[in-house]
């Protein structure tokens, strides 16, 4: 009589190990609360360097402080009524808004084609996209200094290059306009790679068998783009929208750098390109080591940027309402 044999592993008895006492309660204050704790050292560090310097500048804005903050005066809205009443104020919120739209919205057009471009299948795909960044590493100061000769008067490259066309030269620093084109277009050159490889990296998460379908349906490339594309990339770009805002209200660097001399931080002899940041310095260090007035300058600059990347926002929410992703139904059933 042949002996079967049983191939399955022997069953290993309970140890009867006593479960310790609270551990269900304890289990569930860890589950409850450890989160919290995981994410308090942000919150830590914001409150510190976010938020309390925030709320310290509001308090200065409020009071007659000179750069020591020596006899501080109370003065409570005193800062905004003049600040509001201010027409070099009020110069440079056109400056600022002047130099961001013409700078952003090219930038952001032209980094989502680039991204299209960049989502293709290209011979060394790797190397071009590295190459978009290297404008986006390289030293804002050197930019501003290649670029402030490139828009010279005199000497300047582009002048000659429209001199070759029959075109006379433009005084890019001391005419207002086209100081807006020349900073715009240093902002542009500086960061459209880098949101050209934001836009790339939400691309490659869009499933390949959409567009598949869509080119099996006969839709070239350009329709892809319009109905797969740009709706699936509403997200992010209303992030590079709402980034793209701060930075663009933010500008100084490059405003500053483009001129020289004495007349610097004023954008030019007659404040040409001084921007709210430009103005906000001025008032607030040298020359005239006003605080509390420069502090109500930045808290206006914190209103413009909320407000305008609200609207930004709203914006392409409408635009975006009724873009959808053609994802193949019909009437009658699907693909």
């Amino acid at each position: 009589m042949a002996l079967q044999l049983d191939a399955r592993p022997p069953v290993t008895p309970a140890t009867g190990t006593p479960r310790p006492a609270g551990s269900g309660w304890w289990s569930r204050i860890d589950a409850k609360y450890s989160p919290y704790l995981y994410i308090a050292p942000f919150f830590v560090v914001f409150a510190v360097f976010g938020a309390w310097p925030l709320a310290y500048t509001f308090w200065v804005s409020l009071h007659d402080w000179d750069l020591l903050g020596t006899d501080p005066t109370f003065i409570g809205a005193e800062n905004y009524t003049r600040l509001l009443a201010d027409v070099d104020f009020w110069h440079s919120v056109v400056n600022t808004l002047g130099i961001f739209l013409i700078s952003t919205v090219p930038q952001l057009l032209l980094a989502l084609w680039l991204a299209n471009l960049l989502n293709r299948h290209l011979r060394l795909r790797t190397g071009w996209r590295m190459a978009v960044l290297i404008p986006n590493v390289t030293s804002t100061a050197a930019v501003a200094i290649v670029f402030g000769v490139l828009f010279g008067r005199e000497f300047g490259m582009v002048n000659w290059l429209l001199d070759l066309v029959g075109i006379d030269g433009i005084e890019w620093k001391s005419n207002r306009f086209a100081s807006w084109v020349a900073i715009s277009a240093m902002v542009d050159w500086r960061w459209t790679g880098y949101n050209a490889l934001i836009f790339l990296a939400a691309m490659q998460a869009i499933p390949r068998d959409m567009y598949e379908a869509a080119a099996i349906d006969g839709a070239n490339r350009a329709r892809q783009f319009w109905s797969i594309t740009v709706p699936l990339l509403k997200p992010t770009i209303i992030f590079c929208v709402i980034i793209s805002t701060i930075g663009g209200l933010q500008l100084f660097t490059e405003p500053r750098l483009f001129h020289s001399g004495t007349n610097a931080i004023r954008g030019g002899p007659l404040r040409e390109s001084q921007t709210l940041t430009m103005y906000m310095f001025e008032n607030a260090f040298a020359p005239y080591y006003n605080f509390g007035y420069g502090s109500a300058v930045a808290w206006l600059l914190f209103a413009l940027i909320a407000i305008v990347a609200a609207i930004n926002v709203l914006i392409i929410r409408r635009l975006g309402a009724g873009a959808r992703p053609d994802t193949g139904k019909r009437k009658g059933g699907t693909r």
